[in-house]
């Protein structure tokens, strides 16, 4: 079922319709360089064989996890031309970021030289799986998934153009299509799956696949949870706790759960943003958080599922402020940039011998000696602010406490 042009090609709009770049190269006669990043299945090979016929450059596969320097070698010398008129070789290198990098390093000079195109496919993300001199020289594009209608239309396209199916006349009830796109991760699951289903079908006239027939043999759908989808689950997950989004973060929990994410790996981001995001609005967010990790250290999957659910919903419901976060940044930036200015002397260490002295403590007030156990002292030698109270929840209760305390402040008078 593989197109054998471009025409027949499905999805990847974005790049090849009306004005993607794909096709303005193709329109030009001439392709560069390039990284096709996207999912399994979604066309990353077809298309590169595709463009590489179409514009018929000489066309070169290898697969990254395989292929020897001395073969490299071999390819890049081939491709090399004294002539300036000579089409450049494409040398396509599936799952490059399984590519070396003394390996990477051997394209290098032929791509400076316009001896090669250097197409790679990959389902991680290039900024992070390749060096920096070798991503330099090409530009990336992202193939997204196959829609469910995209899907339909391949689906379709077999039925149509498919000898064995047209010769045996299988159908495919209207409930049983829905089911195949919806348990499919992407067209070659799709595919694999109506083969089987044909497979394991009593011989017979104008076979039916159904949903039932369909139910006992489909395999449990694969999440596509990738190294790369690790942290772009992880982020949407704390973003949507974050954001007072527990249905959202609850999606994103049992994703990375199904997946086989280490559950302590998510209760120690919870932690964090129980301090980072929720902060003094709800102290206890922390000590829950705290407990969550513990919880789920001592107790494991599957019931660790439930103490993280109890602690994300908490999490995201309860009022957010991120003030003590933005306070020590400022703190600490202030330390970095300026000199620092010392502490004041009624604030040092007083209790050796000799202390008073050398003025050391001299001048204090003991806060617990005075009327709310508050009284107004310089607690540096120069004015420093940092802290901005939020608005909501308990955090309000300590706002108007110290707008109390400092609207009246008590200069001397003990209680």
């Amino acid at each position: 079922m593989m197109p054998k042009k471009l025409e027949e090609f499905v999805g990847q709009n974005h790049l090849l319709g009306e004005n993607g770049p794909i096709r303005a190269m193709i329109q030009h006669g001439r392709i560069h360089s390039l990284i096709f990043y996207g999912p399994p299945a979604c066309g990353k090979t077809t298309l590169a064989e595709l463009l590489s016929k179409l514009l018929e450059y000489p066309f070169v596969r290898v697969h990254a996890s395989v292929v020897s320097n001395e073969e490299i070698k071999t390819i890049l010398d081939q491709a090399h031309s004294p002539s300036l008129t000579t089409t450049p070789t494409v040398v396509f290198v599936d799952e490059i970021h399984r590519l070396t990098k003394p390996k990477q390093d051997l394209f290098l000079a032929s791509m400076e030289e316009g001896d090669i195109v250097l197409i790679g496919a990959t389902t991680e993300n290039p900024y992070f799986v390749l060096q920096p001199a070798l991503r330099s020289r090409l530009f990336i594009y992202e193939l997204k998934p196959h829609t469910r209608e995209e899907l339909r239309t391949i689906l379709h396209r077999a039925f149509e153009r498919d000898e064995f199916l047209q010769k045996m006349k299988v159908e495919l009830t209207p409930n049983a299509e829905e089911y195949l796109l919806s348990v499919s991760q992407d067209a070659r699951i799709m595919l694999n799956t109506l083969e089987m289903a044909i497979l394991t079908l009593p011989l017979q006239e104008n076979p039916t696949i159904t949903q039932e027939h369909l139910e006992a043999i489909a395999r449990k759908p694969d999440t596509a949870y990738s190294e790369d989808m690790h942290y772009d689950v992880i982020s949407a997950f704390i973003k949507s706790v974050r954001g007072s989004d527990p249905d959202a973060a609850l999606y994103y929990l049992a994703w990375m759960i199904e997946s086989g994410e280490d559950p302590l790996f998510i209760a120690r981001r919870l932690v964090i943003l129980a301090a980072e995001d929720i902060g003094l609005a709800y102290p206890e967010a922390l000590p829950i958080a705290t407990a969550c990790y513990d919880a789920v250290n001592n107790i494991g999957l599957p019931e660790a599922r439930i103490i993280l659910s109890e602690t994300t919903i908490l999490l995201a419901t309860v009022p957010k402020s991120n003030s003590a976060y933005l306070a020590i940044d400022r703190a600490l930036e202030h330390i970095r940039s300026e000199k620092p200015q010392g502490v004041p002397q009624h604030l040092r260490e007083s209790h050796f011998v000799g202390a008073k002295s050398l003025g050391r403590g001299i001048g204090y007030k003991y806060p617990h000696d005075y009327p709310n156990h508050y009284v107004h002292q310089s607690y540096t030698l120069k004015p420093v602010h940092f802290y901005d109270a939020g608005e909501l929840g308990f955090e309000q209760r300590l706002k108007n406490w110290m707008d109390r305390l400092h609207g009246k402040p008590n200069t001397g008078e003990k209680k």
